[in-house]
């Protein structure tokens, strides 16, 4: 939390294919997006629908594969039965390419700034959460116990040994001028609530100044 990490797509990203990727534009979105549940599913589509082919290269791709529909082309099921963005050219439908005119990168990402709102609002919520991850523990009496740490390789089961890279583990990656959990400010309230997210800045910030508390929530 108080590191200074951030995300480095397109800038130094080897992305976490078995090769490093020399345009810095494929990122962790080679494999495509898994929804988290109907509401994720929902929420995205709505702002699928608002993008345009300045934005999104493959929009006719994903009309070719939906028969007409962009949502039903670019939000499918796979052969394990999971609700997932599909890969065109060996990466997510949504990752715009280096050279594309309307800019590489995730066209959700794009379509949200250039409408003034946030991208996290717009992407599947894995998209905006990794590498930051929560993680729930439920005790034999029902109490949970709720952590805010990093996706490790680890922590994708199986899948995790297949990336060559994982940002998380990189010294690159550790630049930002500011704290994560001053940079990443909306997307810690996205997960755990504003009320619990301002004692948890209050007291890193009472520790960054030396004047460590001990922190108490009901």
């Amino acid at each position: 939390m108080q590191s200074g990490f951030d995300c480095i797509y397109g800038n130094g990203c080897k992305s976490i294919d078995t090769e490093p990727d020399p345009t810095h534009t494929l990122g962790c979105c080679i494999h495509g997006a898994h929804f988290a549940d109907k509401q994720d599913r929902k929420e995205t589509k709505a702002y699928i629908r608002r993008l345009t082919p300045d934005q999104w290269q493959f929009m006719e791709i994903a009309k070719d594969l939906g028969e007409g529909s962009v949502t039903k082309g670019s939000v499918v099921k796979n052969a394990e039965g999971d609700w997932v963005t599909p890969t065109h050219d060996g990466a997510c439908i949504f990752l715009n390419r280096d050279g594309f005119e309307g800019g590489a990168g995730c066209a959700l990402h794009i379509g949200a700034l250039q409408s003034g709102e946030r991208p996290l609002d717009w992407k599947p919520d894995v998209c905006w959460q990794v590498p930051i991850r929560l993680d729930i523990h439920t005790d034999d009496e029902g109490h949970d116990t709720v952590f805010i740490k990093p996706w490790q390789q680890r922590d994708w089961g199986s899948g995790g040994e297949e990336f060559n890279w994982w940002c998380i583990d990189s010294t690159e990656a550790y630049n930002h001028p500011n704290p994560l959990y001053v940079s990443n400010r909306d997307e810690l309230i996205e997960l755990v609530g504003a009320e619990i997210y301002a004692k948890l800045a209050g007291e890193l910030d009472r520790q960054r100044s030396g004047v460590a508390v001990t922190l108490t929530t009901k």
